[in-house]
């Protein structure tokens, strides 16, 4: 973008902070905040671009524990358990043939594992807890988080929709969402369009499903002889369980965690608002079209078998 003066920088941080006040408004919803961000990305641009990661991050995060003082714990652990052996299933199905399809298109190893990583797991959370173990170079980080944010935007709008024409129950969907979007983000934003018992199963299984970037940040730091081997650990997500707890056996409190949980939801809106704000020009320049093609034929796989299997589930 080409040099701007004083009066249309500060008309761009005021449109843009306008568009972050809407998307925290009654009217503003997840799908809408996540288009508003892409839109005001590719047109003037995010006049805060340098604060948008570091803040995305956090309000993510506080805005997930939010959503906990809305939840049962023993709910939640049922849930849990139910969905504790498809997840492992699934995690390790799609990490083989990841790298399996970034061989067949000859894309880059570290590519194609983060790829395959954040498609795993947890979307952009993995590749970041994965990238400095394997010493993935930027380029290669940010070619793969380009290609999660992007698939992560269409299911957000594409999954409550494929939800309702197939009468998925709230549990069918909760789970299903969990298991086949990649970002916690976009996970929790589709089952908050779809209903409260299936917000509380997607949130409580995909948070299961974001722990186990420890186990495989572990094997991929004991087959990956480098310089840096540092773990980032999802301690947020032990917060997010004693928000639970402190929902749980704690009734009296009952309206003060409904007050909460509202906030979260809004936080949470204006946290996809900022995905899609950081989602650049430049960023989609360097995905490529076979990394990009990788990351589709993944997807698409997990989620039609784990829509088929969950379809046909009693």
């Amino acid at each position: 973008m080409n040099k701007l003066t004083s009066e249309q920088n500060l008309a761009r941080k005021i449109i843009f902070i306008l568009a972050a006040l809407f998307c925290i408004s009654p009217f503003g919803n997840p799908p809408i905040g996540l288009l508003l961000g892409i839109i005001l990305s590719q047109t003037i641009g995010n006049p805060f671009y340098q604060y948008n990661q570091k803040a995305t991050k956090i309000l993510l995060q506080v805005s997930i524990v939010g959503l906990g003082f809305g939840m049962n714990l023993f709910e939640a652990m049922k849930a849990s358990k139910e969905g504790f052996w498809f997840t492992m299933i699934s995690i390790c199905f799609t990490l083989l043939i990841g790298i399996l399809i970034g061989r067949i298109l000859k894309i880059n190893k570290k590519t194609s594992f983060l790829i395959s990583v954040g498609t795993a797991i947890c979307g952009g959370s993995a590749i970041a807890a994965v990238s400095p173990i394997i010493e993935a170079e930027k380029e290669q980080i940010s070619i793969s988080l380009g290609i999660v944010f992007i698939l992560n935007a269409i299911a957000l709008f594409i999954f409550p929709a494929i939800g309702h024409y197939f009468q998925f129950s709230q549990s069918q969907f909760g789970l299903w969402a969990a298991i086949a979007i990649h970002d916690t983000s976009s996970v929790v934003g589709a089952a908050q369009k779809y209903g409260v018992i299936a917000l509380q199963i997607a949130t409580t299984i995909k948070l299961e499903r974001a722990l186990w970037i420890i186990p495989i940040s572990l094997i991929t730091a004991l087959l990956v002889k480098g310089k840096s081997n540092k773990i980032k650990i999802p301690y947020f997500i032990f917060f997010f369980i004693a928000a639970m707890i402190f929902n749980t056996f704690l009734p009296q409190l009952k309206d003060i965690n409904t007050f909460i949980v509202f906030l979260a939801k809004r936080g949470l809106t204006l946290t996809l608002f900022l995905i899609g704000a950081g989602l650049t020009r430049d960023t989609l320049k360097k995905i490529g079209i076979k990394p990009f093609i990788a990351g589709i034929i993944l997807w698409i796989l997990v989620l039609t078998i784990s829509f088929l299997v969950i379809l046909n589930r009693k």
